[in-house]
């Protein structure tokens, strides 16, 4: 008799998610260690549970010099994430300008520190950051558009060009 399709949902009773949790994660443990025995790969798997307790796993490799090895190959990806994530904890750039403006203009500009000013630089730096990573996207989306749009006037003017081709010099297959 084989086992019932299980519906992936989460699991509402907690003594019973707790053992799928134990189960699967020792599943998923001997998977990532027969792939790098398998296949001679390095691999890293990381798993934090509910509660905030971190399973970890390595092949061959130590769990340090893998993570090295994918911030290298990833550094720009990761890099974007994080300005990503800092840009979110500062909110609207809308917001970000009123605090700079608040703590610059009138009689406030005399009692900022040194440390304001450097956080407020880092504030306004992450903040062009974002907006200049939101502008390359942006850019590059009207690119790909511009170019669609070329590929169908091109097919578009070689088919005017082949009916004019044919009104021009009709073919008479009467003679």
């Amino acid at each position: 008799m084989g086992r019932k399709k299980l519906e992936i949902k989460r699991i509402e009773n907690k003594s019973s998610r707790q053992v799928t949790f134990s189960k699967r994660r020792n599943g998923l443990i001997e998977k990532a260690r027969q792939l790098s025995v398998l296949c001679d790969a390095s691999v890293a798997l990381l798993v934090v549970s509910a509660s905030g307790k971190l399973y970890s796993f390595s092949s061959g490799d130590n769990l340090v010099k893998i993570l090295d090895r994918y911030g290298k190959q990833h550094a720009d990806d990761l890099k974007a994430l994080d300005i990503q994530s800092k840009a979110l904890n500062y909110g609207s750039h809308h917001e970000l300008l009123e605090l700079v403006e608040s703590k610059l203009v009138g009689s406030n500009v005399k009692n900022v520190s040194v440390d304001t000013l450097v956080q407020l630089e880092e504030h306004l730096g992450t903040a062009l950051s974002v907006t200049r990573a939101k502008k390359t996207e942006l850019m590059l989306k009207l690119v790909e558009n511009l170019k669609e749009k070329e590929k169908l006037l091109k097919a578009e003017n070689q088919v005017l060009a082949s009916q004019v081709t044919k009104a021009t010099f009709p073919i008479n297959m009467h003679n």
